[in-house]
This record gives C-alpha cells, sequence and structure tokens, in this order.
C-alpha cells in the first residue's frame, strides 16, 4: 500500500504521537550497517567519517558512549508516500518558528521527528495543532 502523496491530507491527518523512551546519535568510525546491532538502533545511516545509529540513550549511556544531545521520538501517524512533496518542509518551518530543531527521518510508512528532549511537550503540541488547523481548511 503506497502512502499518500497529498500535502493538504497529509497534514490534517498528522496524529503525532510521543514515543516512550530518550534517544540518541552515535557515529562509529570503520562501522558497517550491523555492526552495533546488541545497541537496538532505531536508524542507521552509512556516512563517509562512519556509522551514524540512533539509538537508545540508555544503552549509549550503559557503553559510555559519546553523544552531544538527548531527544525525543515524535512519530507521525499519517502514511506518507516516499514522494510526498512539502510535508518535512511543512514541519520544519512550524518548529522553527518555536525555535525547536527537528531531525526527520522517513520510514516507509511514517515519518519520525527527532527533537530535543526538553521541547517535546512543545513540538508535540505545535504538531498536534498543526493537524487541527488543517483538518478545519
Amino acid at each position: 500500500m503506497s502512502g499518500d502523496k497529498n500535502l493538504a491530507r497529509l497534514l490534517a491527518s498528522l496524529s503525532p504521537e510521543l514515543v516512550d523512551g530518550e534517544f540518541v546519535f552515535c557515529t562509529f568510525e570503520q562501522s558497517h550497517y550491523g555492526d552495533h546491532a546488541d545497541l537496538n538502533p532505531l536508524a542507521a545511516m552509512s556516512e563517509r567519517e562512519g556509522l551514524t545509529l540512533v539509538i537508545p540513550k540508555a544503552a549509549a549511556d550503559g557503553q559510555g558512549l559519546h553523544y552531544e544531545n538527548v531527544f525525543k521520538c515524535i512519530t507521525l501517524g499519517a502514511h506518507s508516500s516516499l514522494e510526498a512533496v512539502g510535508l518535512t518542509a511543512a514541519l520544519s518551518t512550524r518548529l522553527t518558528d518555536l525555535g525547536i530543531s527537528a531531525n526527520v527521518i522517513a520510514g516507509y510508512f511514517h515519518d519520525h521527528i527527532f527533537v530535543p528532549h526538553e521541547r517535546a511537550i512543545d513540538a508535540l503540541a505545535s504538531l498536534q495543532e498543526l493537524a487541527h488547523e488543517n483538518s478545519a481548511a
């Protein structure tokens, strides 16, 4: 089942949910996809500098790994197409207006937004408001 490409429908059906736990981005030089699976990564990105993993903070702390920031994850209930245009821009613009950084990772079915843990409630409320504004339109 392919996802929705219609921006208006996507914004109206965001259904953002806060994921339990805190997450961190860690990098591992000379590592490859599949390495460090014991850390239970939510996401992996292979870069020329190494492997970036998004992992539970508790796993990073348990291994004494370095990270710079702690994030909460907001998962959108809307099933967006990977070809949808404007969704990431709309979300990041909304959060930018509040001074909240947004690291968006698209999965096959849903988008996941990593925001600073101390601003997660503000971000969630703002995205819920965005959905409400677009469902009324």
